[in-house]
């Protein structure tokens, strides 16, 4: 696997190494972490959302996310909307916790882990799990003994690692890797198939985009179908068209 540089504050640690931690309203930083922060938004989080607060995507991209792209970036970034209360708190957290908890992103599911994977030679993903202890949280006072395959699952990020993984072979493609740049034309079609699936379906029925002929209403009836099929979508106008 590839050597990757982490920070101070982040440590590596094993699929079955453990560490205490837990995180409830007991303890006295309950919350913290759902401020000051830069929250990114992948397809799956803001698929779960959308369901969460029954709103359209398109809606929901214009009121709680902000689209970015660099100069350098290939692909747009995307961020949740934070509230400018002087502490950039999450726009869906309260007092009490999570209001949309049950869609909650991937990244607040696994905090205070992460999970890195690296598209292999044959398409196969290789993951590391690494360990972010920042001074404000005291969840790691707590005495709840944790590893990162037990934490995942009872996070639910399973679903959510294995829609990461799929888009993470577009991000990762080798015509990436060798610099290839993407016209506007095909950064619109990234955010469409992968952020804006109600806009997406919608395109499809309608035959306005191309390979349309291939879609099937009736299996892609979920939004989970829709992405993958998106992904798939994505390939060819991407990197074969």
């Amino acid at each position: 696997m590839e050597q990757v540089q982490l920070p101070k504050n982040v440590d590596r640690i094993e699929a079955e190494e453990t560490f205490s931690f837990a995180c409830h309203p007991g303890v006295d930083c309950f919350t913290d972490c759902c401020r000051q922060l830069e929250l990114a938004l992948t397809p799956y989080d803001v698929l779960r959302l959308t369901r969460e607060t029954k709103m359209n995507s398109g809606s929901f991209l214009e009121q709680y996310v902000i689209q970015e792209q660099e100069t350098e970036d290939v692909f747009p970034r995307f961020y949740l909307t934070m509230v400018d209360d002087g502490r950039a708190s999450c726009v869906f957290v309260s007092d009490k916790g999570c209001t949309v908890y049950p869609g909650r992103p991937g990244a607040c599911r696994a905090y205070p882990m992460g999970r890195a994977a690296i598209r292999q030679e044959d398409n196969s993903m290789e993951d590391f799990f690494v360990l972010l202890k920042e001074p404000h949280c005291h969840g790691f006072a707590e005495k709840e003994e944790q590893n990162s395959i037990k934490y995942s699952i009872e996070q639910g990020l399973t679903e959510y690692n294995t829609f990461n993984d799929a888009v993470a072979l577009l991000l990762q493609h080798d015509k990436i890797r060798k610099g290839y740049q993407l016209s506007p034309e095909q950064i619109d079609y990234f955010v469409l198939a992968l952020y804006d699936l109600d806009s997406f379906r919608k395109q499809m029925q309608d035959g306005t985009l191309p390979g349309s002929e291939k879609f099937e209403t009736t299996l892609h009836k979920t939004k989970e179908q829709l992405l993958l099929f998106g992904i798939e979508w994505l390939q060819q106008e991407l990197f074969t068209s």
